[in-house]
C-alpha cells in the first residue's frame, strides 16, 4: 500500500499520454483500416511491447544519458522520423480494396510477427516517448522506489497501452464500421499516411 498513491499517479499520467493523438494512434488506425482485425490487434501488441523498451532504459539510467547527449538524441529523432515517414508513404500508396466476406481479412495481410514488429518500432523509435518516460521516472517515480516496483509500473503501462490500442483496433475493424467506410477506405488510409508523414516531419524538424 505504500506505493499505491505513486502507482495511481503513474497510471493516470500514462493513460492521459496514451489516449492523446500521436504516432501510435495514427499507426494503429492505419493498420486497422488496411488489414484484418488480428493484424491490427497484433500491431497494438507491438506498441505495448515498445513501452517496455522505454521503461527499461529509464530504470537503468540510459534515458538520462540520451537526453543529455545531443548526438544520441538527434540520431534517435531522425531514425524515428524516417520510420514514421516510411510507414506514412506506404499508406499514401493505398489502393481501393474490398473486404473478404468470408474471413473478414484483406489480401496481403501481415503475419503476426511482422505486425508486432512494426508496432514495436513505432513506439520504441518515438523520441518524444523517450522524454516522457524520462520525466516520469525522474519527476513522478521516487528514486527510492525499488526497481521491482518500478518494473511493475512498466508492466502496467505496457498492458494499458496494449489494451487501449487493441480496443481501438477492434472498434475500427468492426463490420458495421468497415461497411460504412468501404468505399472511401483507401482515402482514409491515405489521410492517415499523410498524418504519419506530418508527424515524422514534425519530429525531424523539431528543435526541442
Amino acid at each position: 500500500m505504500e506505493y499505491l498513491p505513486e502507482f495511481l499517479t503513474v497510471a493516470l499520467v500514462h493513460l492521459l499520454a496514451v489516449i492523446s493523438p500521436g504516432p501510435d494512434f495514427a499507426f494503429v488506425t492505419r493498420q486497422s483500416l488496411s488489414y484484418s482485425r488480428p493484424t491490427a490487434v497484433y500491431s497494438a501488441l507491438g506498441v505495448g511491447l515498445g513501452i517496455l523498451v522505454h521503461v527499461t532504459y529509464s530504470m537503468v539510467g540510459i534515458g538520462w544519458l540520451i537526453s543529455q547527449s545531443i548526438l544520441l538524441f538527434t540520431a534517435l529523432r531522425w531514425l524515428g522520423a524516417a520510420y514514421l515517414i516510411w510507414i506514412g508513404w506506404q499508406a499514401l500508396r493505398a489502393q481501393p480494396h474490398n473486404l473478404n466476406t468470408r474471413s473478414g481479412s484483406r489480401p496481403q495481410d501481415l503475419s503476426p510477427a511482422r505486425a508486432i514488429w512494426l508496432g514495436f518500432l513505432t513506439n520504441a523509435l518515438n523520441p518524444k516517448a523517450t522524454l516522457f518516460f524520462l520525466a516520469l521516472f525522474t519527476q513522478v517515480i521516487r528514486p527510492t522506489t525499488p526497481l521491482f516496483i518500478q518494473g511493475l509500473y512498466g508492466v502496467e503501462m505496457s498492458l494499458a497501452t496494449f489494451a487501449w490500442f487493441a480496443c481501438l483496433a477492434v472498434l475500427l475493424t468492426h463490420r458495421a464500421i468497415q461497411t460504412r467506410i468501404a468505399r472511401v477506405q483507401h482515402w482514409a488510409e491515405r489521410v492517415m499516411g499523410a498524418v504519419l508523414i506530418a508527424l515524422g516531419l514534425k519530429i525531424a524538424l523539431s528543435r526541442e
